[in-house]
């Protein structure tokens, strides 16, 4: 195999898209599941896999949307129950953007952490009871981008098997 091959090429291009997704779990601004996706789907279009190609990113397809519909569903269920709300995890996600950028990397977890706390010390007029309302906001946060990753090595695992495989 050489670069010059353009099976190899798309072969990296995928692997690449699919580093890059999971990567994007993390890291604002990158579409973590749909990066997934997007380089399972080059490999099936551009990859040579034939048929094997495309039952991979059926498959994909199904683990992404999944994924997707299970990240915020789950984690959204547990907040409504806790009673924060959507405007509490809007300032703690501004304030994680504005945090990452101001502090590479851990500054997302600050900022998130310190805008929760904020809203919710402005909503509820007491530190005290800021307190647990940020605390289940970072495990709904937490929860998300676990359920997000998960399906990312889901697709990562699938679209190594269809490259072993076919």
């Amino acid at each position: 195999m050489s670069l010059t091959d353009s099976q190899t090429v798309v072969t990296v291009v995928a692997a690449l898209a699919i580093v890059a997704g999971l990567a994007g779990v993390v890291v604002p601004g990158l579409p973590a599941l749909p990066l997934c996706w997007g380089g399972v789907l080059v490999w099936a279009i551009f990859g040579g896999a034939g048929m094997g190609g495309w039952a991979v990113f059926a498959v994909a397809t199904l683990v992404a949307a999944a994924g997707v519909v299970i990240k915020y569903a789950w984690p959204g269920r547990n907040l409504k129950r806790t009673g924060v709300p959507t405007s509490t995890l809007l300032a703690g996600g501004v304030l994680g953007i504005v945090g990452f950028f101001v502090v590479p990397v851990v500054g997302l977890v600050l900022g998130f952490v310190a805008g929760v706390w904020a809203a919710e010390r402005l909503r509820l007029g007491d530190s005290r009871l800021a307190w647990p309302s940020t605390k289940q906001a970072v495990k709904a946060a937490g929860l998300s981008m676990l359920v997000e990753f998960a399906a990312g090595l889901v697709i990562a695992a699938l679209w190594l098997a269809g490259l072993l495989l076919t």
